[in-house]
């Protein structure tokens, strides 16, 4: 079947470049992009309960912006004030550099890895002496905590902010040829906006093999998956799947 709609499961990208604009204009499909999944910050009150005290630790591990922008927000709702001797480890340069939001760059000890928690390792391992907090979700990925107890790093896990289904009410009677997962929670909150989903002639797309396997578990057909040998990116992984499709369509 031909290829005329998708549905990114996302933001849309902000500004004009972006390569699902690209594909857009090469495939002549319609694109819409629309975030399955939202993050609330877990309020001061609750987060009290775990008994997580801030300034026990001398580093912060930051492995996202959700991750800076719910720590500061947490220590401004118990009215910490973090101390200037305060060291991040940031997993990539774009992340360290939004630490700029909240603290003075140059007069920081800041440290970050290329793009992977296993780059950042490599830093981690040369402060092992630290004292080390990792801001994360309800929905961390272990591979994080996993990586820090091989190197017996000494860390502590504190949940910030959770990771909950948008509602997609207003989407029941729209359909899309192709609809596109990032995550096991999108694919929750699918089921949880549309219980009763079926697949049928949908064609679904995913990327990583986390949520190809969340996919398979709930019983979907995963028609396009990246990262693949041909298709190192999601987008290029779409347009080899539409370019023989619209064109067996013919």
């Amino acid at each position: 079947m031909k290829v005329k709609t998708l549905l990114i499961s996302q933001p849309k990208p902000e500004g004009d470049k972006s390569p699902y604009f690209d594909l857009a204009k090469k495939c002549n499909v319609k694109i819409d992009f629309r975030p399955f999944i939202k993050v609330e910050g877990v309020p001061a009150q609750d987060f009290r309960k775990d008994k997580i005290n801030i300034l026990d630790h001398t580093a912060v591990i930051m492995t996202s912006r959700n991750a800076v922008d719910h720590y500061f927000r947490m220590c401004l709702e118990m009215r910490i004030t973090v101390p200037e001797t305060m060291k991040y480890f940031c997993v990539s340069e774009s992340t360290a550099y939004y630490l700029q939001k909240y603290v003075l760059y140059r007069k920081r000890k800041i440290f970050h890895g290329k793009q992977t928690i296993v780059d950042l390792m490599e830093v981690i391992k040369k402060h092992k002496t630290e004292n080390f907090l990792l801001p994360c979700s309800d929905i961390a990925k272990e591979e994080i905590a996993d990586k820090l107890d091989e190197q017996k790093v000494k860390y502590t896990k504190a949940v910030m902010f959770r990771t909950v289904a948008s509602d997609l009410s207003d989407l029941a009677n729209v359909n899309y040829d192709v609809l596109v997962f990032f995550s096991p929670a999108g694919i929750k909150s699918l089921f949880k906006n549309f219980p009763k989903f079926k697949q049928n002639k949908t064609r679904i797309g995913c990327f990583g093999p986390t949520t190809a396997e969340a996919i398979k578990e709930a019983g979907l057909r995963l028609d396009i998956h990246a990262p693949n040998p041909k298709a190192p990116s999601m987008t290029m992984a779409l347009e080899q799947y539409i370019v023989a499709a619209n064109k067996a369509a013919k």
